[in-house]
Formats: C-alpha cells, structure tokens, sequence
C-alpha cells in the first residue's frame, strides 16, 4: 500500500470496516503519516484528511476506552493505547499546519485557511486531552503546541471565523479560537477528579460553550482572580494575580458562559431534558444540573482559591481500599457473621447506639497492639501500603505512592487512613488521582466526617429479614453539629433504596431496623446515606 497516493488513500478509507478497531486504526495511521512525511498537492491532501476524519474519531474512541474506565500506571497495558490514540491526534494537526505552510506561496487554498487552522488547533487540542482522560500528567511542549497552533490563526487573521465541522456535536461548526476555549474549559473542569462518562460530558459541553467564551487583548485592570492565558507557556489558564503581565496575554472572558448555565440549570426545574438543551441523551437530568453546577464558578466566574487552604506536610500514612480490609482496620478484628441473639432488656441501649450520642465506643481492644493488628493483617491479606503526605489541609490529604504496584483505586472509592500521628482508622474518598510524568501516582482524599464504626446489616425483603442472608459489613458515622450532618451509615454500591429497611447489629447485640432516608453521597463503591431507626425485629 502507497501511503503517498492520495488516490490509493481514498479507496481504502471507502474499504475501512469501523468494527476491525487495530486494522482500521492501523490504516488511518499509516494514511495521516504517509501523507505527512511526503506531502502531496495541498487540495489532495485535504481531501485525505477530511475523508478521515469521522472514522478516526470512531476509532479513537473505542481505543480509549481501555484507560478511560480504569485509569492504570503508565507502564501498563494501556500506555501502548494512549500512544496510539495521541500519535494519531498529533499527526492530523501536523498535517492540517503542513498544508498551511505548503499552501503559503501557492495560494490555491487560501479560502480554506481558517478550516485548516480550526483542524490544526481542534486536533492538538484532542492529543493533549487524552492525558486528561487517561489521568496522566500532560507532558511538556502539548500547551505549548495548542498556544501555538492557536497563535498561527490569529496571526493569518482567521481566529475568529467559524467553519463547517460535521465532528462539532452541537452546532456542527467552530473557529479556531473556539476550539482553543473548549481545551481551556476543560482544564479548568477539574479533569483528574473526573470518571470517564463526566469527562465525555464535559469535553462535549466545553464544545457547546464555548461560543459564550472570548480571549481578549484590551490593556484593562484585571482583578487576581480573573483567568488569564499566556501564549508563550506550556500550560493552560492561571488566575492573573499569578501571571503579571506579558504581550501574549490574553483574558479569559466567561460571563456570558455564568448566564448560559444559569439558564439551563433554571430550564431543568421547569423539566426540560439535556438532550433538548444540547448536553446529549446520555446523562440524566439530575447527574447533568450537579456536574454543570460544579462548573459554574470556573467556567464563569473565574478563581475562587481553595475552601480549605492547603499546607505542607511530610510524612505517610496508611491507605486501604478493600472493603473487608477497612473494616478490620476500624473494628480491629476480622469481620464474622453475628451470632443469634433474642431480644432483652438491652433494648432501650440498643436504641440509643442508633440514635447515637448516648455512647461513644472504643472502637480497638487495648490488647489488640497496632503491631498485633499490621501482623493480623498481612497474615488475612488485609495489609495497608503507605502513601506520603504531600500536603494536607482540614478536609483531606495530597499522597503519592510510595511502593509502585499497590492495589487499584478509583475515583470516589471509599478508602480506610490512618494518618502517622492518628491511633485510629478514618474513612475517605478519592476525589481525584493522577499518575506523573515519573509514574508515580498521586491521589486526593478527602476525609469524612466522625470517627467511623464498623456494624453488620442486611437488606430486608419486607419488616421481616430472612433468617438465611447473611450479614455484610457497614460503617456507621456519628453526626457533626458543627457541620449540620446528621448520623449516616455507608453501606455498599446500590444498596440505597428510599425508605429500604435494614437490620443492623452491633457485634452479636440484639437486632434493630433502620429505614434509609436520603443519599448523602454516592461513590464508586459505597452509598452514604441518613436513617430513621425503627422498631427493632
């Protein structure tokens, strides 16, 4: 196969089958940098390229699929995927710039120039947000090259003229700058603590506003807080007060973006679907008004700093996600079905324990050393690896991984931690993770609220529970006045149903029933929810 004929490029793209996803991903490759290491006439080459567009966004796609779901380390099996998929990207941006320079002194395109800079920053763009997706650290030179490719269009005077794009899910169109916006807007997205469905989302979305967005030049007052972009970095939008002043710099203007959402998210409550408003048919209404309101401030309003000021910390902790292993870890001894126990005159306590407040448990037995517990552990395959302590701040921690290799996590897994200077184990959420440029993975937890303590419960077809389902662990919350949270059990993945009742016991104490009220909050692997205690069984 000649790589170099446009002709022979053009009947393969007609014979590509989309669901062979290596051999078509194989032949776009070979195409886009066939063509690239030698290129033919300018109006060839673009036929090419435009001709493989849409099945290359197929089957990009699907080959991100395989680090999208579950973010691995860099030297796993998807790193080869990740290579791939962003090769590819790179090469129809160079390509889209390579016809740009060729057709310089021609001038037999010239009417196509802001299609083939929208193309070069559309497509450098798309390599540099698969790190995001992939939850890696964006390598040096990938902003750089957007900033650049971006910098090109303004310069030859087309920044700002939109052209027909088939791939633009919204308004089938985009300029060069707002294919430069929508990467900005997804940076600012918070991207690290995202899975892959609300990246997909978000990508889509900073497409649909970025319309709404501008990058302006005007020398006018700037407040700290107002995002900023400098086309001579290698990074994305910073709050002013952090950049000074250069002659690359640009405003990030979103105020009109702040009304958009405003308006969508009043849309919802008079029952509109996302679907009707642009956001796509695959996220519900509720999971779409909570992402876009999480959106609002970056995406609108600029800085906001952080609600809990980080500070710097040295040390390690320990760090379990295994749901079993947590807790052993909050009770101190291996999780056993109950046994039997009737009803006495321990009622009235066992009331109080679900009402809480009554009594606050020693949650390790004193004999039990720490030593005798990290011994226990490893012997039940319960072990902790160590983290160290990047920083931290009163709601959570900033960790790296000290030993390569340690279990998987995802996001919003519920983690058990204990800090270095802490006797006991807490409960957590990975609220964002990201693997470094050295392969190191750095996480982000955020603590929950209470001391936690481990209780058995089981599900209960009706007021009665069947005498044969087992007992699986939970972990029961105490409230925080200070905070207005009232006591909450975590309970596994999809085990919240409003007004489900559960029976809980506390060791082999008698059973009581609770009835779940509201979901507090939903995580990969756990339900948090508040509770009504009932009448006992």
């Amino acid at each position: 196969m000649d790589y170099s004929n446009p002709a022979e490029c053009l009947n393969l793209l007609r014979q590509l089958q989309p669901d062979d996803t290596d051999r078509t991903h194989a032949a776009l490759s070979g195409i886009v940098a066939g063509l690239l290491a030698a290129p033919p006439a300018p109006n060839q080459y673009l036929e090419v390229l435009e001709a493989a567009r849409h099945p290359a966004a197929l089957v990009q796609a699907r080959l991100a699929q395989s680090y999208t779901a579950h973010p691995l380390p860099p030297d796993g099996a998807d790193s080869t995927a990740l290579s791939r998929v962003v090769t590819l990207w790179q090469d129809f941006s160079r390509s889209y710039a390579k016809i740009i320079h060729t057709d310089a002194e021609r001038g037999t395109l010239e009417d196509q120039r802001a299609l083939l800079s929208q193309r070069c920053v559309y497509y450098a763009g798309q390599a540099l947000l698969e790190f995001f997706r992939a939850h890696r650290a964006v390598p040096p030179g990938y902003w750089a090259h957007v900033h650049e490719c971006y910098a090109d269009a303004e310069k030859i005077g087309v920044a700002q003229i939109r052209v027909a794009d088939p791939l633009n899910e919204i308004w089938k169109a985009q300029s060069p700058v707002e294919a430069h916006v929508a990467v900005l807007l997804a940076d600012l997205s918070n991207p690290y603590a995202r899975t892959g469905p609300e990246f997909t989302w978000i990508c889509r979305w900073a497409q649909r506003f970025a319309p709404y967005c501008s990058l302006e030049t005007e020398a006018e007052e700037r407040k700290p807080t107002t995002y900023t972009l400098d086309l001579a970095t290698d990074h994305g939008l910073r709050p002013f007060g952090l950049q000074g002043r250069t002659t690359g710099l640009r405003r990030f203007n979103g105020v009109r973006l702040a009304g958009q959402i405003q308006a969508v998210l009043t849309q919802f409550k008079q029952g509109m679907k996302p679907a009707s408003l642009g956001l796509g048919k695959d996220c519900p209404v509720d999971v779409c008004a909570h992402l876009l309101l999480s959106l609002y401030r970056p995406w609108g309003l600029g800085s906001a700093g952080r609600r809990f000021p980080r500070r710097g910390s040295k040390g390690a902790v320990e760090l379990c996600g295994d749901w079993l292993a947590i807790g052993f870890h909050v009770h101190g001894r291996v999780f056993e079905q109950p046994r039997a126990y009737t009803l006495g005159p321990g009622l009235d306590r066992d009331i109080a324990l679900l009402t809480l407040g009554e009594r606050v448990p020693e949650v390790n037995d004193p004999d039990f050393t720490r030593t005798q517990r990290l011994r226990e552990a490893e012997r039940l395959g319960f072990g902790c690896s160590r983290w160290g302590v990047l920083d931290q701040s009163v709601g959570g921690f900033r960790l790296q991984q000290l030993q390569p290799g340690g279990e998987r996590l995802e996001h919003r897994q519920l983690v058990g931690l204990r800090p270095q200077d802490g006797d006991r184990f807490l409960l957590a959420m990975v609220s964002w993770l990201m693997y470094r440029a050295d392969k190191v993975l750095e996480i982000g937890v955020h603590l929950l609220v209470g001391a936690p303590r481990r209780l058995s419960a089981r599900q209960t077809a009706s007021l009665r529970a069947s005498p044969q389902e087992p007992y699986q662990p939970v972990f029961l919350l105490p409230p925080a006045p200070a905070l207005k949270t009232p006591p909450s059990l975590m309970l596994p993945a999809g085990w919240y149903e409003h007004s489900r009742v559960l029976e809980i016991r506390d060791g082999d104490e008698s059973a009581n029933q609770v009835r779940l009220d509201r979901l507090l909050l939903k995580g990969a692997n756990f339900d948090q929810v508040s509770f009504v205690p009932l009448s006992p069984a």
